[in-house]
Parts: structure tokens; sequence; C-alpha cells
């Protein structure tokens, strides 16, 4: 009756308090005390204690019943967010799986050039490319454009087969260097492919970024690349194997050539595949990366009256990105090879240049980049960069109009308020001397605004 009474005393506060672990921990208290009492009195019957042990062994099993019961919840809780996230940007269609994203970009462009002036509207102005720089020229004023070119969007989808295989795929549309409206009135631009590909299990399919670049090396910039004389780059169509950190492509051939006047030529007479052997290394440390490239290109007469030859191309790729601290991090590359022309810096130089007896000479070239990142806060950001190519032309074969060296630094500093949104002011000065010895430079102020989604 003691135990009964107790108990039903306490029952009004026990149900005003919302937290069960507070609650079973004030009914443990009040029966441990009774038990007490009880074992202080004579008069306490052997039943009472009984009831009192049995009340207590029931609070411990209730307390056990509800930790499994939250752990219940938080499963059931953790799996609902995921859901929620996933559904929030996508939606099934039968057994497909479809996905999307993408970001939003505004940049605001001011640019001077030493060398020359940039028309109005050119893809120059919108992002640096080295070996546009003009050179031997008069120097222009600080020209300013607004863009949203770079904004972007893909779909991905998965499909469920089973059999245990994975079968997949990706779209992804901008606006960078397609026709479209005009500054005085519409601005408008047509969508390009970027990437557009089919994986399944291993195997990749289509086109995205080649094997032979590490794209996860490149730094956080406000231009549309950043280091670009120093880096590979290149989107193109492929058959891709991976493997782990192993990977295996078969990729685009396309050999450009310089002729003795200084002119671009693009054969489009390649009949094999470039051969892109890759390995991934990745840990709490960050990642190394190492690729190895060979290549044949080749001319025919056919399209280029005595011009008929073919010649091997090769080179190898050292990058990756190393984590320094909680946040910070520092991102490299190195490339040297013959023959790797339009792999580098958008095309800085061609593959090879003709001789006079119609063969070809592959041009030697060197580039590198590194930047460091540094987190102020987290919120607050910076990036410096610095990047350099080198040429080593046949100056007999190409005449001294071609580029010889280009190189850049950049240093931006980014705020976002919020993890979707950055906002950036970046300062870049680059440089560009051909072999004849002429050279001009640019300098820019970009300010961005994106919105990732």
């Amino acid at each position: 009756m003691l135990l009964s009474a107790t108990i039903l005393s306490a029952s009004p506060a026990w149900a005003q308090n919302n937290d069960v672990d507070a609650r079973l921990d004030r009914l443990e208290a009040l029966v441990s005390g009774l038990i007490e009492r009880m074992d202080a009195k004579d008069q306490a019957s052997a039943s009472d204690v009984a009831t009192a042990e049995q009340a207590r062994q029931a609070i411990s099993e209730t307390r056990a019943l509800a930790e499994r019961t939250s752990a219940v919840e938080g499963k059931i809780a953790e799996q609902a967010a995921v859901t929620q996230k996933e559904d929030a940007n996508g939606f099934n269609v039968g057994k497909t799986r479809v996905t999307y994203g993408g970001y939003v970009k505004l940049d605001v462009i001011t640019e001077r050039t030493s060398g020359g002036q940039v028309p109005s509207n050119s893809i120059a102005r919108d992002f640096l490319i080295p070996g546009a720089i003009p050179v031997g020229g008069e120097a222009s004023g600080f020209d300013t454009d607004f863009s949203a070119r770079q904004t972007r969007f893909f779909l991905k989808t998965e499909t469920d087969v089973g059999d245990d295989h994975k079968i997949g795929s990706h779209i992804e549309l901008d606006f960078m260097v397609t026709d479209g409206g005009n500054e005085r009135v519409s601005n408008s631009f047509a969508p390009r492919v970027r990437q557009a590909y089919i994986t399944f299990d291993n195997w990749l399919f289509g086109q995205t970024w080649s094997t032979f670049q590490d794209v996860s090396a490149l730094p956080e910039a406000m231009d549309f690349i950043g280091p670009t004389p120093g880096t590979v780059f290149d989107r193109q169509p492929m058959i891709r194997y991976t493997n782990g950190g192993l990977q295996i492509a078969l990729e685009q051939p396309e050999t450009t050539i310089t002729t003795p006047t200084g002119a671009r030529i693009v054969a489009g007479d390649d009949s094999l595949p470039d051969m892109v052997v890759r390995y991934n290394h990745t840990g709490d440390f960050g990642h190394l990366t190492a690729a190895a490239i060979g290549r044949v290109l080749r001319v025919n007469e056919d399209d280029f009256g005595l011009i008929n030859d073919s010649s091997i191309g090769y080179g190898i790729s050292l990058s990756g990105k190393l984590n320094i601290g909680e946040r910070d991090d520092f991102r490299f590359m190195a490339t040297a090879g013959e023959g790797l022309g339009r792999y580098i810096g958008l095309n800085i130089v061609n593959d090879a240049a003709v001789r006079a007896d119609g063969s070809l000479s592959p041009i030697a070239t060197y580039s590198g980049f590194a930047a460091y990142r540094h987190f102020w806060t987290e919120k607050w950001r910076s990036t410096i960069s610095g990047s350099y190519f080198k040429a080593d032309n046949p100056v007999l074969l190409t005449t001294g109009l071609v580029t010889d060296e280009s190189w850049n630094v950049f240093g931006n500093l980014v705020y976002s308020p919020v993890a979707p949104l950055d906002i950036g002011i970046e300062y870049m000065y680059a440089k560009r001397q051909t072999e004849d010895g002429a050279s001009g430079n640019l300098q820019k102020i970009q300010m961005s605004a994106k919105y990732k989604f």
C-alpha cells in the first residue's frame, strides 16, 4: 500500500514531464528511496520489498526499451532526411531515378590588354585564352562586360536493371563559346553540350573530361578555368574502363598542325584513337594522379597536297590535391611531352609543324601550375595560383609568330553567406610572348556571383 500510494502521488508530476529519460530517472530515484526506507523499518513486509524490486526492474527494462526505440526513430529520421534530400532534386520514372543540378553564375569582367584590342563580343573577353592575348600592338583601355554564359545545368539518370549491374547517364549543358544574341539587345546564347555519356558498371561511353586531365586538381577561380597556361584541359568523346584507381581510355583523335606560314591546320585525317592510362591514389591526405598519353599524329596528302605523314605524340602528367590542416589545400599539375599541343592551355600551340619534305615534327611542351587555398573563416576563403607554359617550337618551320611561352597569376577572395551561394572578386595578370620576342599582357578584375543547386 505504501508503494502504491507513493507511485500514484508521483504520477501527476511524471505525466507533466515530456522527457522520457528525465521521468525514468525521477521514478527510479523514488523507488530506490522507498526500498531504503522499507529496509530501515522492521515492519516493512517482504511483499512490499519484493514489489519495490519488481518496480525497479520494470523501470530498467523500460529504459532499455526507450533507448532501442530512440535508436530506431533516429535511423528512420535519418533515412527520411536522405529521402527528402534526394526527392528535393530528383524524381522517379518507372525504374529510372532522375536527378539534376548545376549553377547560375553572373560574371562582371573588367580587363585591359597591352598588345592590342580584344574585339567586343569575343570569347577572349569571357575568360582567359592564353593564345589569344594580343601582342605587339597598342594598349587598350579597360573594357567591362557582364555575362551569365557560364551558367550550366545537368541531368543524371540511374536505372535499376537488376543482376548487380549499374547503368546511368549524364547530360550537361552551358552557354559558353556559342553563337547567339548580342550585347545591344538580347545577350541570348545557344546552349552547347559539355558532357554526354553513358556508364555501365566499370565502363563509360560518351563525351566527358579527357582521362589525361585531372579536373579535381583545378583550383577555385572566378575565371572559367583559372591557371589556363599550365593545365591540361580537354573534353571529348571516349571509351573508358575504370577499375579502382586505374583508368584506361581510347579518346577522340585530332591533329593540329602549324604550316610554314604560321597558319593552323586541323587535319581531320586521324585514324587511331588517343590512348590514355591513368592511376588515382586517394587517402586522408587528398589525392595524387599520374597519367600518360600516346597519340598518332597524322595528315594526308589528299587534303593538304604534299603533306603526307604520321608521327608519334606522347606525354605524362602528374597532379594532385593535398589537404593542409582542417580545410586548406594545395593543388598542382606538371605536364610534359611532344605532340600535346591541343591538350594544353586551350591549344596554345599546335601538335606538330611541317618540315620542308612534308613530314611532321612534333612540338615539345612543358607546363604546370600550383595553387594554395586558405579558409580565413567558415564563410571567407582565398586562392592564390600561378601557372606557366613553354613550347620548344622548331622556329625554322613555324616562323616567329607562334607562342613561345605564357604564364599567369591570380588571387581571389570568396564569401559564402550560405552554403550554395559564392560571391567573389579576383585579380589576374597574364602574359604571352611569341618566338620573335613580341609580347603582350592582360590584366583582369572579375567579380562573380554563383548559386549552386
